[in-house]
């Protein structure tokens, strides 16, 4: 192994940060990988020096031993096994070709086999899995009527610079969060991988009538204090239209809870629903008639 600068390999100056580091070799790694030089024995082997650079200006301890000795000490208390020691081209290559790419509405690796004593020895590259290509994730607004009943929607987006469009059927209960995998429509694959997926995730709009927390919705009712008082059956309106009775027993306190069980949303690939809950509140009057105020007076004095 001769004396080299590392930094100089990266094109870079000592001051660089480990995000330098990885975009410099990102780049000259993408330039100088087998896969596109094709047989070319130079690049093949500018290809093993910045990866030699890379394993040590990438590691806290091995980048500060190196600055410390300078190349020629640090080579005397390094060998190359020692450099590529914890370095793993699977790790590597998925973190800096394999990202998701999201937009709002929008692992594998290469392994690479080094024969014989050394890791460069040889340079003998296994072809297991080649890299997936990115995955991309598209948060498509749903209302909860939608929700509610299951859709269709088309969906474009923009794609390798230009702009895509697919439908896709949209199942009852996809609340927010929830995904369809829509195999092969992410990105292509570094190598000539596979593509990656298109993830259609859904994000669930605000109701003026309901909220919504997972399959649950949640409504307010507004009552008379005397139908608190003396309890009363009021009309709840659910969200597939049906009318429903909500008896309250005498005495219903303000902000009581109220469940009517399996008529919330429905649960996504599955049986069942969420629940409706009911939040009561009392009106207490601001201003009130001379009537009311001689009742309530009258009230007071029987000790109400």
């Amino acid at each position: 192994m001769s004396e080299t600068d590392y930094y100089k390999m990266l094109g870079l100056n000592k001051n660089a940060s480990k995000e330098d580091i990885k975009k410099s070799y990102r780049k000259l790694a993408m330039k100088y990988h087998p896969d596109h030089t094709k047989g070319n024995k130079s690049a093949e082997e500018k290809f093993k020096k910045i990866s030699e650079a890379y394993a040590v200006l990438s590691d806290k301890e091995k980048r500060k031993q190196y600055d410390t000795f300078g190349a020629a000490g640090f080579q005397q208390r390094f060998s190359q096994e020692d450099i590529f020691k914890g370095f793993d081209f699977d790790n590597i290559f998925s973190e800096l070709f394999g990202k998701t790419r999201h937009f709002s509405g929008r692992g594998n690796g290469m392994r690479f086999s080094f024969g014989g004593g050394t890791p460069f020895d040889g340079f003998q590259r296994q072809q297991k899995a080649r890299p997936k290509g990115a995955d991309l994730v598209y948060e498509l607004p749903l209302t909860l009527e939608e929700v509610a009943t299951g859709t269709s929607k088309t969906v474009s987006y923009q794609h390798q610079g230009r702009s895509e469009k697919i439908t896709v059927k949209i199942p009852k209960g996809m609340i927010s969060g929830k995904k369809l995998r829509i195999a092969g429509k992410g990105d292509p694959g570094p190598y000539g991988g596979p593509p990656g997926d298109l993830y259609i995730q859904s994000n669930v709009l605000g109701d003026k009538v309901y909220d919504s927390k997972g399959y649950n919705l949640y409504m307010h009712k507004e009552i008379k204090l005397s139908e608190a008082l003396l309890g009363s059956s009021i009309s709840v309106l659910t969200l597939s239209k049906k009318e429903l009775s909500l008896k309250m027993p005498p005495g219903t306190k303000h902000k009581t809870k109220m469940r009517l069980a399996g008529h919330g949303l429905p649960h996504m690939h599955g049986k069942g629903k969420g629940d409706l809950y009911v939040y009561i509140h009392v009106n207490m009057p601001v201003k009130l008639t001379k009537k009311q105020k001689r009742l309530i007076e009258q009230l007071a004095e029987i000790g109400l």
